[in-house]
């Protein structure tokens, strides 16, 4: 079975890559083909993107294929940044840059108000008759300074409770235990091997 990992994002593809290259699968990535859209997230929530890029990288690639889409709610925000995460400060920006906004609004926020969830919703489009949806939530409370800058998205601000960690501060084999992403991605690796076993039926 081949699999297309349906993003542009090297970050994500890295963490997809960790929790799904021990199956019995060939893991394709945008760097296996001459040319690989960039698919335009209109939608106005996370399943509709999701859904957008899997099928969208399923027919140009005529492969099936697993997009994501994130967002990170903030309570103190009405849930904002939710599907505009990426975009928060703006278009073309940098993780720091929306790190960086995402402070500012939170300024007079004190901790225990600064509660805050990752969510995760993942695609597989097998065919065009034929996708599965999961998703996956991490709930953690957002930093008051943002010390480090380095590091994916918003996980420089992520403080997981449970860790008494940022998700920054953990490697990727932690964090995958435990993250929006890596929940999501087990559930994806359960609906693969259940893919798998058809087929050998």
């Amino acid at each position: 079975m081949q699999l297309v990992l349906a993003t542009n994002n090297k970050d994500k593809i890295k963490e997809m890559k960790q929790l799904l290259d021990d199956l019995p699968i060939t893991i394709m990535t945008r760097d296996d083909f001459l040319e690989f859209p960039d698919v335009e997230e209109t939608g106005t929530t996370l399943e509709e993107n999701s859904l957008l890029k899997a099928k969208a990288i399923f027919e140009f690639t005529g492969l099936p294929a697993l997009a994501d889409d994130t967002g990170l709610e903030v309570d103190a925000l009405g849930g904002a940044p939710g599907v505009y995460s990426s975009r928060y400060a703006g278009d073309d920006v940098t993780y720091a840059d929306n790190n960086r906004k995402l402070i500012k609004e939170l300024e007079d926020v004190p901790h225990e108000k600064r509660t805050a969830r990752f969510r995760c919703v993942m695609t597989i489009c097998w065919d065009e008759h034929h996708i599965d949806t999961v998703d996956g939530i991490a709930e953690g409370f957002i930093a008051e300074s943002l010390d480090k800058p380095e590091g994916f998205g918003y996980d420089p601000l992520f403080f997981y409770p449970p860790s008494q960690k940022l998700f920054s501060q953990m490697a990727i084999e932690e964090k995958n235990i435990i993250s929006h992403r890596g929940l999501a991605l087990q559930e994806v690796r359960t609906l693969i091997i259940n893919q798998l076993n058809k087929k050998a039926d």
